[in-house]
């Protein structure tokens, strides 16, 4: 998958390959773009996330099949997180699920598109239609404590306030748009589904009112206010508990692929939990040793290096009374203290759309 805006990116951007996706890590500097992301408004061309359509008089009991949430009463109006599982509860990917009047759209993470279709085909049921409908829009984001009023000069101004998860079919210079309210970097955050055709004018559009933002950026304001990244943080034998993705998760749904073992996981006793960090200039590689007094106790899971903490943050992995915050544990050869989420407290959090 390449972005249908890229010969519109600003040159010097660059690019690397997020699982099926080519993605722009990186259009000026990660510090300039964390900036827009914490300070200002940032535009996100999210070109990597598939666009899947569930139709048919079987969307919505599929869609219940499938997803760890409850989206019975999903309406059109309307959109949310959830998790997609397998039958062993591995995570297959985390999905932003659009609620429409004639069924449902789920929106892949970056890059995992092919896998997610791939699992919605192999369980495909009669009386449901999947269907890729990537090449046919362009998904562009806006983030940051002003990205309101990039929504208010660049479409409508009453968007911008809209409640969060909320849906709008709208238009912006006479295209037919599909608008909504949600984010990942704990700024305010809204995304624009527009028809290809018309996907660069509106990016370049956009460019005069925010400074674009690659993955790299937008990866580490998800991790400060510990928005789940699948890739990084789930993989082979770890559930969604030892992720801390079971706000993602419905257990008193009745039926869900994954739910016997998301409910085993539940009533289990936990081997591990995954626990934020911060401390040292190194940036330490997934896998590295924890230890206490020289015992290991566990393992890094992902980590960066903050701009917003000057200093590298990431989560490790640890047994469960010792997943807690202001614990100092040795990773490598480097002190580092545990954290609480969020990391770093996101401007909009005291900045009122006016």
């Amino acid at each position: 998958m390449t972005s249908p805006v890229k010969t519109a990116h600003p040159d010097g951007a660059e690019y690397g390959t997020v699982l099926d996706a080519e993605v722009a890590l990186r259009f000026s500097t990660l510090d300039a773009e964390y900036e827009a992301i914490r300070e200002r408004a940032a535009l996100l061309d999210l070109s990597g996330e598939r666009i899947i359509e569930l139709s048919g008089s079987g969307a919505t009991d599929f869609a219940q099949k499938v997803l760890a949430r409850d989206v019975e009463y999903l309406t059109a109006e309307r959109c949310m997180t959830s998790l997609v599982l397998a039958e062993d509860g591995a995570v297959v990917d985390q999905v932003v699920v659009w609620g429409r009047e004639d069924g449902l759209l789920l929106e892949s993470s970056t890059g995992a598109g092919t896998r997610l279709l791939e699992h919605l085909r192999a369980h495909a049921e009669p009386g449901v239609e999947i269907t890729d409908r990537t090449a046919e829009h362009a998904l562009f984001g806006l983030e940051g404590p002003y990205a309101w009023g990039v929504v208010g000069r660049l479409i409508d101004g009453e968007l911008a306030a809209l409640p969060f998860e909320s849906v709008v079919d709208s238009q912006w210079d006479g295209v037919d748009i599909l608008f909504a309210r949600t984010g990942v970097t704990g700024e305010y955050g809204y995304k624009v589904l527009v028809p290809r055709e018309s996907a660069e004018r509106l990016w370049t559009k956009a460019l005069e009112h925010a400074v674009p933002a690659g993955q790299e950026a937008v990866e580490l304001a998800m991790l400060e206010v510990r928005q789940p990244v699948v890739r990084h943080e789930a993989g082979e034998g770890v559930d969604v508990l030892e992720m801390g993705a079971g706000w993602l998760v419905d257990i008193t749904k009745d039926e869900f692929i994954g739910r016997d073992a998301v409910v085993a996981a539940f009533e289990g006793t936990a081997e591990r939990r995954t626990v934020g960090f911060s401390g040292g200039a190194e940036v330490p590689a997934p896998g590295t040793p924890v230890t206490v007094g020289g015992e290991r106790i566990g393992e890094v899971v992902h980590a960066v290096h903050s701009v917003g903490l000057k200093s590298s943050l990431g989560l490790l992995r640890l047994p469960p009374d010792l997943a807690a915050a202001g614990l100092t544990v040795t990773v490598g050869d480097t002190e580092v203290v545990t954290l609480t989420s969020p990391y770093v407290t996101p401007k909009s959090w005291s900045t009122p759309i006016i």
